[in-house]
C-alpha cells in the first residue's frame, strides 16, 4: 500500500544498525541516511570512521571536528590529512565561524590564543582542534595526522590525556617534539601501532620515553627520515617492546648496534622493512638467528651486506612468505638460492635492481618455492631468455608476474609461464623488447583466468597477440600504451571478447582509430577509465559513440589527439553523468564547458 512503512514498523534499531555496519561503501551509507530521519540517526550511530581534510577550505577543520563529534558519537578511527581539502557534510554557517562560545573556549582549560592568532580563521588543524578531537570522540582507537604541521606538543598532550584507549597513532609529517611523544607514552598505555615518518623534531629522548610507557603493548613501529633518532632509541625498543611484531626503519644514521639490540629483544618480529645504509652482515645475520617468526622481509638500498646475510636468514627464518630485495648491489645468485632452499613458504618475491642476480638465482626459486603466487623482476639485466623456464615448471600457483626492463627475457620465457602457470591472473610487462606476439599468444591460449594485462612499450607486440587474448581471456584491465604495432584489429578483438573490461590504456597507438572506439562502446559497457592520449586517428565521432554507450565512464585522458576538438570535449562532459576527471589541452575547453564541468577538467599544458 502506498505510504505504508514496511520497514521501520517491523525492524528494531539493533538490526538496522547491524545492517549499516556491513555496508562498506560510503556513497551507499550516505544514500541510506537520506531515507528518513530515523535512518539518518542510526547511520550516524553506526559510523566508526571519518576522513577530514585540513586545507584549502573557507571553514576551519577545528570547527569541523566539533561538528562531526556531535553527529557521529561512536567514531573509532579519525583520519586527518592536511593535503586534502575540507569537505563539509552540511551547509556551513559562516556567522558561527568567527569564534567558539565562551564555554567551548574554556573546555580544555586554555584559550585558543595559546596556539596562535585567529584559530578559527585558519585552514589547517591547530592544537585547539586536536584537543577537540580528544574531547569529541571519546571512543577513539585510531588517529592519523598526516602532514598536520601546525600541531605541536601542547595539543598532542591534551589529546593524549583524553584518549587513553588509543591503539593506533600515525604522526606522518607532523613536527612533534619529545614532550608530545612522551605524553603519549605516559597516557596511552594501550598503544599498539605508531608511525613516526618524517617527524623531524623528535630525538631519542621522546622515543625512549614512549618505549618505557607503551613497551608492553607496542606491536608496530615505523621510523623514517627522523635525523635525530639513533641507536639509543632502538636499544630502548629492544629492551622494553618485547611484543613488537612489525618494524619499518629508514635511516642513514642507524648502525648495527641499534638493529642488533632490536632483533635480539624482539623475538616475535614478523615484519621487517629496512632502508639503512650503514647496516652490514653482522646485524642481518642476527635477524636469521633471532627472528624465527619472520614472515615479511624488505631490504632497500643496502650496499654493505652480502650473500652471508641471506644464507643466515634462509637458515633461520623458515616462515618467511614475502621477500623484497631492492638495489642490493652485492647480492648474487648464491644468496637468492640460499633463501629459496631455506624458505619453502615464500609466496611473494620482488627483486629490483640487484644487478648480480641472474638466471641461476631465478631457477632456484622455480625449483624450491613451489607456493610462489607473485613474482616481480625489475631491472634485472642478467636474467637470460630461459630464466623463467623453471618458474613455469615449478610454480603452478603463480597468479601475478611483473617484468620491467628485463632485456634478456623473451617469448620462450613467457611461453614457459603460460604453459605452466595456468592460474595466472595478472601479467605486467614493461619495456621488455624481446617479448613479442608468440609469448602473448601463448598466454591467451593457456591462461584463461587472466584479468589484468599490461604490455607497456613492448614494440614487438601487435594485433595477433591481442586477438588471442580476446578469444581466450576475459580481461578487466588492459594497458597497451606504446605498443606501436597494435591497431584497430587488436582492440576490436578485446572489445568483442572482454565485456567485463573496466580500464583501458591505448595511449601512443598511432594506428588506432574510430572503428575501435565504436566497438569498445558496443562491447564494453562497464568501462570506467580510458586513456587515449597521443592517438592521432581518433576523432570526435569515435569519442561521441564511445561515451554514448559507456555510461559508467569516470575518467578520460585525451591530450595530443589532434582530431578531438572542443566539440568532442563538450560532448563527453555533457553525456557522461558519472565523469570525475577529464585530462585535455586547455584550448579545447570552451567557456561553456568550463562553467558546466570546470571542477573535473585537468590540463596537461596551459598553452599549446
Amino acid at each position: 500500500m502506498r505510504g505504508f512503512d514496511r520497514i521501520n514498523a517491523v525492524l528494531p534499531d539493533e538490526l538496522i544498525l547491524e545492517i549499516f555496519r556491513h555496508i562498506e561503501s560510503k556513497p551507499s551509507r550516505d544514500a541510506c541516511s537520506l531515507v528518513c530521519k530515523r535512518w539518518l540517526s542510526l547511520e550516524r550511530l553506526s559510523r566508526e570512521t571519518i576522513r577530514v581534510g585540513a586545507s584549502a577550505s573557507p571553514a576551519s577543520p577545528d570547527s569541523l571536528v566539533q561538528q562531526l563529534g556531535r553527529r557521529f558519537p561512536n567514531i573509532r578511527y579519525v583520519f586527518i590529512d592536511e593535503r586534502l581539502s575540507v569537505s563539509l557534510p552540511v551547509q556551513y554557517n559562516r556567522k558561527r565561524r568567527r569564534g567558539f562560545p565562551l564555554r567551548s573556549r574554556s573546555r580544555y582549560g586554555f584559550e585558543p590564543s595559546v596556539f596562535g592568532d585567529d584559530v578559527m580563521g585558519t585552514s589547517y588543524l591547530s592544537d585547539f582542534g586536536l584537543a577537540a578531537v580528544g574531547d569529541s570522540f571519546v571512543k577513539l582507537e585510531k588517529l592519523s595526522l598526516i602532514w598536520c604541521s601546525s600541531v605541536t606538543d601542547v595539543g598532542l598532550r591534551f589529546f593524549a590525556e583524553k584518549c587513553k584507549s588509543l591503539k593506533c597513532l600515525d604522526l606522518q609529517g607532523c613536527y612533534i617534539a619529545d614532550e608530545g611523544l612522551s605524553a603519549v607514552g605516559e597516557c596511552c598505555n594501550l598503544l599498539e601501532d605508531l608511525n613516526l615518518r618524517f617527524c623531524e623534531g623528535l630525538t631519542d629522548t621522546g622515543l625512549v620515553r614512549l618505549a618505557l610507557g607503551c613497551g608492553r603493548t607496542l606491536k608496530s613501529l615505523g621510523v623514517a627520515a627522523c635525523a635525530k633518532i639513533t641507536d639509543v632509541s632502538l636499544e630502548a625498543v629492544g629492551s622494553h617492546c618485547r611484543s613488537l611484531e612489525s618494524l619499518s626503519l629508514d635511516s642513514e644514521i642507524i648502525h648495527n648496534k641499534g638493529l642488533l639490540a632490536t632483533v635480539k629483544g624482539c623475538s616475535q618480529l614478523k615484519i621487517l622493512k629496512l632502508q639503512c645504509l650503514n647496516i652490514t652482515d653482522e646485524a642481518l645475520q642476527a635477524v636469521g638467528m633471532f627472528c624465527l617468526s619472520l614472515e615479511l622481509l624488505a631490504l632497500y638500498s643496502f650496499q654493505k651486506f652480502t650473500d652471508r646475510s641471506l644464507y643466515a636468514i634462509g637458515k633461520g627464518c623458515k616462515k618467511l612468505k614475502t621477500l623484497t630485495l631492492n638495489d642490493c648491489y652485492f647480492l648474487s645468485n648464491k644468496g637468492l638460492e640460499s633463501l629459496a632452499v631455506g624458505c619453502p613458504e615464500l609466496m611473494h618475491i620482488e627483486v629490483n635492481g640487484c644487478h648480480n642476480v641472474g638466471t641461476d638465482g631465478l631457477k632456484s626459486i622455480g625449483k624450491f618455492c613451489v607456493r610462489l603466487s607473485e613474482l616481480a623482476l625489475l631491472y634485472c639485466q642478467r636474467i637470460e631468455s630461459d630464466g623463467l623456464s623453471e618458474i613455469g615448471k615449478g610454480c603452478k600457483f603463480l597468479q601475478a608476474l611483473h617484468l620491467v626492463d628485463c632485456s634478456g627475457i623473451g617469448d620462450d620465457s613467457i611461453c614457459s609461464i603460460a604453459k605452466g602457470c595456468k592460474n595466472l591472473r595478472k601479467l605486467h610487462i614493461r619495456r621488455c623488447y624481446e617479448v613479442g606476439n608468440k609469448g602473448i599468444i601463448a598466454v591467451g591460449q593457456n591462461c584463461k583466468f587472466l584479468k589484468d594485462l599490461s604490455l607497456r612499450f613492448c614494440d614487438r607486440i601487435g594485433d595477433e597477440a591481442l586477438i588471442s587474448i580476446g578469444q581466450g581471456c576475459s580481461l578487466h584491465h588492459l594497458n597497451v600504451s606504446g605498443c606501436q604495432q597494435i591497431g584497430d584489429a587488436g582492440i576490436i578483438a578485446i572489445a568483442r571478447g572482454c565485456p567485463q573490461l573496466t580500464f583501458l590504456d591505448v595511449s601512443v597507438l598511432q594506428n588506432l582509430g574510430d572503428n575501435a572506439m565504436m566497438e569498445l562502446g558496443e562491447g564494453c559497457p562497464l568501462l570506467k577509465d580510458i586513456v587515449i592520449s597521443h592517438c592521432r586517428q581518433i576523432t570526435d565521432a569515435g569519442l561521441r559513440y564511445l561515451v554514448s554507450k559507456c555510461t559508467l565512464l569516470e575518467s578520460c585522458h585525451m591530450v595530443y589527439c589532434p582530431d578531438i576538438t572542443e566539440a568532442g570535449v563538450a560532448t563527453m562532459v555533457t553525456t557522461c553523468t558519472r565523469i570525475k576527471k577529464v585530462l585535455v589541452e586547455k584550448w579545447k575547453v570552451s567557456d561553456r564547458t568550463k562553467r558546466r564541468a570546470g571542477s573535473i577538467i585537468s590540463y596537461l599544458s596551459v598553452d599549446l
